[in-house]
């Protein structure tokens, strides 16, 4: 990898559907706190079995009127190719020209269901039906997908997707640069050669990130998660720590040339304005 100039690395972010209009309403804030940066596109995730569907294309909308470049999540499980290609027609009639295709979280109680096996059938299918019309993103797993069998089969579904016509990837977030570097490389050997941008979690408070990371298979080295704990309930020092840990990341992750960063924003601005801002990052102006 080369050296990525500051100035010229792209930047997205990803915001997750708001459940009342208080929330309609703080997010459309964030969204004009964070258009500083210049983001290359804005994604909006979609719920286990698409059970947030109806916000999602709501938050889309809302960042494509405002002359935004937007993403929708797009899961499949439980899917049909019928409502798919009415999913699809809905996301061309928006002017929609991205999609980040996903397998998606099975419902509780539910097994596997749908038409749709892998979010690499998802590719495929919307390369069938819509050709070039569409950017695709897909996902990565640098400390591999929690339900994966093996380091391997989960590089080997990488590269099905990357096979199937996505564009680029985006990483579930992580904390060890060496993790994404090695995914990087692997999934190049198999001839996976698409762009794999790094996904950036800010971290804001201890509880919540431990969980979180937990539930999907995100390891928090040891001395991260000691130091947290460690903080207790002082969100200012926990605060200042997860600024110091995450800035470094992506300063790592920088200076090795990683085509963009992509920052999970959990609906706030903040951190990510001061991650950026270190980074220099930020217009001068």
């Amino acid at each position: 990898m080369t050296t990525t100039p500051a100035a010229s690395l792209p930047l997205s972010l990803e915001f997750f559907p708001p459940k009342t209009p208080e929330g309609t309403a703080r997010l459309a804030q964030v969204r004009r706190e964070l258009y500083v940066l210049e983001p290359q596109f804005c994604s909006v995730t979609y719920g286990a079995g698409g059970s947030t569907q109806d916000g999602t294309i709501g938050a889309v909308q809302a960042i494509l009127d405002e002359g935004r470049e937007a993403a929708s999540h797009f899961t499949c499980v439980g899917a049909t190719r019928e409502s798919v290609r009415e999913r699809l027609a809905q996301f061309k009639a928006m002017g929609l020209k991205r999609i980040v295709a996903l397998r998606g979280d099975l419902p509780s109680g539910f097994g596997p269901m749908g038409e749709f096996r892998h979010a690499s059938d998802l590719v495929s299918f919307i390369r069938a039906e819509t050709g070039d019309h569409f950017h695709i993103e897909v996902a990565a797993y640098p400390e591999m997908h929690p339900q994966a069998k093996s380091p391997q089969a989960d590089l080997q579904a990488f590269a099905a997707k990357a096979r199937a016509g996505a564009n680029s990837a985006i990483t579930q977030f992580f904390f060890n640069s060496d993790a994404y570097f090695r995914f990087v490389e692997e999934a190049q050997a198999l001839g996976a050669d698409i762009p794999v941008v790094p996904g950036i979690m800010p971290i804001t408070n201890s509880s919540g990130i431990l969980r979180f990371a937990d539930s999907c298979g995100a390891e928090v080295p040891r001395w991260i998660r000691l130091r947290l704990q460690s903080f207790g309930d002082d969100s200012a020092s926990i605060r200042a720590f997860g600024l110091d840990v995450v800035t470094d990341l992506c300063e790592q992750l920088r200076c090795a040339g990683v085509p963009a960063l992509h920052f999970y924003t959990m609906n706030a601005s903040a951190t990510v304005l001061e991650i950026c801002r270190r980074l220099e990052l930020l217009p001068k102006a």
